[in-house]
């Protein structure tokens, strides 16, 4: 099955944007799951785990503002949570959904934990793919070193390696995975390859990286979360803290904690055994 493409026009401070998403499944299910892409990523990111659950929902993935074939904001200081928040409730209007089910790698968990926290919130069960209420410094740091920096490669085999490179803590992946995942996120322009995000997006980044010498946290993002949740960390993950996780299972909504071996941040949910981890969880 193909997804079918569409967008939703959004607005920010310095005008409106377009938003991009792809919808797999039933478009009259009224079932709904979001599944969010990580920071520099894109919804394609998502295509195998909504081929494998768009038999139960109707699947959306978004690429976030700035990222994919969604428009680059004018003014990129809004490139931050709220605004993509803002955004995702303009797409819930759009889709006529009450209630939805929320998958989120890293960034696109922050979305979800964002939303999650409101009063009302229609989110009503939450996978947060390595990510949570407190960031390791240095692990931001390492991000925002590589975020934004313009690249460009002769062939995609060079931009594939670079991927590959920059993505090792994704852990072991097919031939066929690191080509699915370098297609996720570059592209061809004027005969040479590039990564498909505005590199302003890199500016908060660094400057959150910058005042953030330890620790992040933001407990009073997670603890008003009534719904439940799926805590996943890759044990190798310099980013979400075991200590954290185990946390995330005691306080708030007392999330279910998974632990995948051998992945680091953040695992990709291209695996049978990653895939059946939501699928366990979102239709129990």
């Amino acid at each position: 099955m193909n997804p079918q493409s569409d967008f939703v026009q959004c607005i920010s401070p310095s005008g409106l944007h377009r938003m991009v998403y792809r919808q797999w499944g039933d478009p009259a299910n009224p079932r709904v799951l979001v599944c969010v892409h990580g920071l520099t990523r894109s919804a394609r990111d998502l295509d195998t785990l909504a081929q494998h659950l768009c038999d139960d929902y109707r699947v959306i993935c978004p690429d976030v503002v700035g990222r994919g074939d969604s428009d680059w904001l004018r003014d990129p200081q809004y490139y931050t949570v709220p605004q993509y928040v803002s955004d995702m409730v303009t797409l819930l209007a759009r889709l006529q959904a009450e209630t939805v089910h929320w998958f989120g790698t890293s960034m696109g968990g922050l979305i979800g934990m964002g939303l999650a926290s409101l009063p009302e919130s229609p989110i009503s069960k939450l996978v947060l793919n390595d990510v949570g209420p407190v960031l390791n410094g240095g692990a931001l740091k390492r991000i925002a070193d590589f975020v934004g920096t313009q690249m460009t490669f002769d062939s995609f085999v060079q931009a594939e390696q670079m991927v590959r490179t920059v993505s090792a803590s994704f852990g072991p992946h097919s031939d066929a995975e690191w080509r699915q995942l370098t297609e996720s996120v570059v592209r061809q322009k004027n005969g040479q390859w590039t990564f498909h995000y505005d590199p302003a997006i890199g500016l908060n980044a660094r400057a959150q990286a910058a005042s953030t010498p330890d620790t992040l946290e933001f407990w009073w993002g997670y603890d008003p979360i009534t719904c439940p949740v799926l805590a996943v960390r890759g044990e190798l993950s310099d980013l979400l803290s075991r200590d954290t996780h185990r946390q995330m299972g005691l306080r708030g909504p007392k999330a279910q904690l998974v632990e995948i071996p051998g992945v680091g941040h953040a695992p990709t949910f291209m695996h049978d055994d990653q895939i059946r981890l939501v699928r366990d969880f979102l239709l129990a």
